[in-house]
């Protein structure tokens, strides 16, 4: 089956084609660093390493891009607010380029915890001030510009499809527009390039045609993909809160800069929620991996959890389905360093079944469906496990690397396990059961196998 994704520009899923094979321009929106991300945050991320090693998987070469915002995303995404660099600076107490440099690393490391692979660029903004600058002249040159007393905007009147990839209903907007739009002349108009004010001290700004100040957010993701992938490369992914504000802007400079709507596919990773809310990070409960770590969770029992859900679906998460994924992980990691070394061989047929859910938009849940039918049949052990290495290609689990930890079980323990044989040998079932439970009780499990009872350390959540 050929690769199949769902574009959010057309709203279909259609026929994947590189623009230019085998090659592959991807470009993924990344973290504004003035705090750490939270575990909602990283599931788009997973979503994107899927993505790209699904591309892989069918013979791509992948070039991928991902952006470091360190500058211009103000604390509303309708430019208003003061820089979110500015006020991480003041909420730390540390310089702006401190703070940028710190959550930076954060974010690699929570990339890493992931198995989610590095791109094959980082671009930081606050590196590319003079692509920015030269966009914002381009745009400027074709008209599409205005300016106020607080800087450079971009006139969304002047294309009649803007925001066309979000549906949204400009004239709606229009009129029912109830907050102080200052001198912008539509509701939908955003900021190239914000001017520095006396009264307000930066850390970050930067001399340019019009005045000393600092970039919009928007217009760093189109600089940058297009430095780096050219002015209309294969796919662009985000975060849904993209598709209504971020994402029609920077089609929309690309538009009136270059003539292109940037990328050939715009994709989405949905939101994590806790109960009925969307996570964020001024939401009641702030998770970060390092919570799950500091709590004794493996952070790819994380990105198990995640692969039970398509990516266009929202996920809800509790801490009783991760602990649901860890039993499941465990499980699988068990099973598959039981079968030993892989064979030479994967099965053709599960494979040919893999290959089509995976090119039928990244179907990961039927994936999982997939990898737990293979574990229950009867291939030989050694054809099992080089089928599922071949499938964790695209999952990302590392199951080739993973070992059990060394399990030194107490005499007391085995003493009790020979105990309850003997009781079932003699049919004394409720002594067995009792037996049974105390072993369960003081945290071991007992797994009776046609080679008599094994007894093992109850799963952990690492």
């Amino acid at each position: 089956m050929e690769l199949q994704l769902f574009d959010t520009y057309t709203r279909t899923v259609r026929p994947f084609e590189p623009l230019h094979p085998p090659e592959v321009g991807l470009y993924t929106c990344g973290p504004t660093v003035y705090d750490y991300a939270h575990i909602g945050n990283l599931r788009t991320y997973i979503f994107e390493d899927i993505l790209k090693r699904v591309l892989e998987y069918n013979g791509y070469k992948v070039q991928h891009v991902m952006n470091i915002t360190d500058v211009g995303h103000l604390t509303s995404d309708a430019d208003t607010g003061e820089d979110k660099m500015e006020k991480g600076s003041r909420r730390t107490g540390k310089t702006a380029w401190d703070i940028a440099a710190e959550y930076t690393r954060a974010f690699q490391s929570d990339l890493k915890h992931l198995n989610i692979e590095d791109p094959s660029i980082w671009c930081r903004a606050t590196d590319h001030i003079e692509e920015q600058i030269e966009a914002i002249e381009t745009i400027a040159a074709n008209g599409y510009t205005y300016r106020t007393s607080d800087g450079i905007y971009f006139d969304t009147s002047k294309q009649p499809d803007y925001g066309y990839i979000g549906r949204l209903d400009i004239e709606g907007q229009k009129a029912g527009a109830r907050v102080d739009v200052g001198e912008k002349r539509n509701p939908t108009d955003f900021a190239l390039w914000k001017f520095s004010t006396p009264d307000v001290k930066r850390q970050m700004e930067w001399d340019s045609p019009w005045g000393v100040g600092f970039p919009g957010w928007h217009i760093e993701c189109t600089a940058m993909a297009a430095k780096y992938l050219g002015e209309y490369f294969d796919i662009h992914c985000g975060g849904e809160d993209h598709i209504t504000v971020h994402h029609p802007n920077e089609i929309a400079q690309s538009e009136a800069c270059f003539n292109t709507r940037l990328a050939n596919f715009w994709m989405h990773g949905y939101f994590l929620q806790l109960d009925d809310s969307k996570m964020s990070k001024s939401s009641g409960e702030f998770l970060r991996i390092q919570t799950l770590i500091d709590k004794g969770y493996d952070p790819l029992a994380y990105r198990f959890f995640c692969l039970g859900a398509h990516y266009r679906a929202k996920l809800t998460f509790s801490w009783d389905s991760l602990d649901a994924a860890v039993t499941a992980l465990q499980r699988l990691r068990q099973a598959s360093y039981e079968w030993g070394e892989p064979g030479d061989t994967v099965d053709p047929e599960y494979q040919a079944r893999f290959l089509e859910h995976i090119n039928n938009d990244l179907n990961m849940p039927r994936v999982l469906a997939l990898v737990w039918e293979m574990v229950k049949s009867d291939l030989p052990p050694q054809v099992k496990k080089a089928t599922l290495l071949d499938f964790d290609r695209v999952m990302g689990l590392q199951l080739a690397t993973w070992q059990p930890a060394v399990e030194i079980i107490p005499d007391e323990i085995l003493a009790m396990v020979e105990q309850r044989q003997m009781a079932r040998a003699e049919k004394r079932w409720k002594d067995a059961d009792a037996l049974r439970d105390a072993v369960t009780g003081a945290g071991y499990e007992i797994e009776d196998t046609a080679q008599g009872p094994r007894v093992r350390v109850k799963a952990s959540k690492a």
